[in-house]
């Protein structure tokens, strides 16, 4: 879970990157600006939130990604509802990992072969954080849009981000509406920043 947050990293440069070389690019720039910043290793989530949204966001199917964590209720959604689910699924993963960021020092990433056939739209870009202690797995599923190879997943260790959400929204769902999802992430957030101040 150290660099979880890479999952989320850099700008498409060319349009037909390879998706390996997308998730070895991006997650160096987001490893190297972690490693630069004071105030991001201190912890600091709007320094966090700028990297996020200037290395990370623009490689990223967030409303892929949204959608898959809420489910089958994402269609049940109005517009509005969905931009806020998005709005504050983002703040919460940002927060949840701000603090692993905090920790990166000496990191390096290793990435395994790519198993994948030209005609694919969709693949598994296998990796490894290495530094103290035993190896991370971390692996990105990806798809490819017109705009080029975008991540929708992250595995931090076994576990995929949006399927253990998933369950975890749609008690919520069931519970309180996607209203009450809403609620619920804002208020998580809230707590979250008025810890962090």
């Amino acid at each position: 879970m150290l660099i979880g947050t890479l999952w989320m990293a850099g700008p498409a440069r060319a349009q037909m990157e390879a998706p390996d070389a997308l998730v070895k690019r991006i997650s160096t720039e987001a490893l190297d600006a972690v490693k630069a910043d004071p105030a991001i290793q201190a912890g600091d989530v709007a320094r966090i939130m700028a990297l996020v949204d200037s290395k990370i966001m623009p490689s990223v199917n967030f409303t892929r990604m949204t959608s898959s964590a809420v489910g089958r209720f994402w269609r049940q959604a109005t517009p509005e509802q969905q931009e806020r689910l998005q709005a504050e699924f983002k703040t919460l993963l940002v927060r949840t990992y701000s603090g692993a960021l905090g920790e990166v020092r000496n990191q390096t990433l290793s990435f395994r072969p790519l198993r994948a056939r030209a005609e694919d739209t969709e693949v598994v870009v296998r990796s490894e954080v290495r530094g103290r202690g035993e190896p991370i797995q971390l692996d990105y599923r990806l798809e490819k849009t017109p705009e080029g190879w975008k991540i929708y997943d992250i595995n931090v260790l076994g576990l995929w981000l949006v399927d253990s959400y998933r369950n975890q929204f749609a008690q919520e769902i069931n519970a309180n509406g996607i209203d009450g999802l809403i609620a619920s992430l804002a208020q998580r957030n809230k707590a979250a920043a008025a810890r962090a101040s």
